[in-house]
């Protein structure tokens, strides 16, 4: 009786020893205190307590976001910016035994890093250059969490709050340039077509019955509106013939005398 009691004591025991770890789990192994040298799983691991002990570390990517940080660029605009970090732990032992909080050290890295590397640069170049600076402050978190086995996968700057003024005047800016745009297109678009007419009217002089032409094209799209209005072209020769005529100090000819020559 003593020995089945005994027995189902270890047999107790043992069934307590036993440990599943998952796929993405691997347990550090403290024996006496002393850390095994590779960390166990995944599958069935025995822990034998209390001379054992275990602390499972997960090896999937977490995602972690960094506080809102006030962050004065090298222009002098106050930011408000915060950034998600995705990590995961490629060194579970350096993971337990380097640090206690591989996540708590990797958030106040990353708040530091996000402060000084955005304060380096201009508020243009924050707004249009952000992957460049996502790769940039990626580099420097990693090379902070690597002693401790931690890899930092990606940093993304998630989001830039804009003082009201700021913004106000970026519109005005952004406004200011459309305008400009739009007033060097209209330039050119004047600029084009005074030069085709400059060509038309160099092509006309060489025939002039193209202008006579020109006016009847002009009668026949106005006839198209369906209005009332009729408008006559007047030839450019009347009108100097007029000009010359009411000129003060010009002579008169009547209209049946012919010029002659005195002798």
């Amino acid at each position: 009786m003593p020995l089945l009691i005994v027995a189902a004591i270890v047999a107790l025991y043992l069934l307590s020893s036993i440990k599943v770890l998952n796929e993405y789990e691997r347990g550090v192994i403290f024996r006496l205190g002393r850390v095994r040298n590779t960390a166990k799983g995944p599958g069935i691991i025995w822990v034998l307590r209390p001379i054992d002990q275990m602390v499972r570390v997960t090896l999937r990517q977490e995602a972690m976001e960094v506080p809102s940080q006030d962050v004065i660029t090298r222009d002098n605009v106050t930011l408000k910016v915060n950034a998600v970090i995705t990590l995961r732990v490629v060194d579970p032992t350096k993971a337990v035994i380097e640090v206690a909080n591989y996540i708590y050290q990797t958030s106040q890295f990353a708040q530091t890093t996000l402060r000084s590397v955005l304060g380096e640069v201009d508020l243009d170049g924050l707004l249009a250059h952000r992957e460049q600076l996502n790769i940039r402050i990626q580099s420097i978190i990693d090379g902070h969490t690597a002693p401790f086995g931690v890899k930092v996968v990606s940093v993304e700057v998630k989001q830039v709050d804009l003082p009201e003024s700021m913004l106000r005047a970026m519109a005005k800016q952004a406004e200011a340039e459309r305008e400009r745009r739009a007033k060097i297109i209209h330039a050119e678009g004047e600029f084009n077509a005074a030069a085709k007419l400059v060509d038309a009217a160099a092509l006309m002089a060489t025939q002039p019955m193209t202008l006579q032409l020109r006016y009847l094209q002009t009668l026949t799209e106005i006839g198209v509106e369906k209005n009332t209005t009729i408008v006559f072209p007047l030839p450019m020769e009347l009108m100097n013939l007029l000009n010359k005529t009411f000129t003060p100090g010009a002579p008169v000819m009547p209209a049946d005398a012919t010029p002659h020559k005195e002798e």
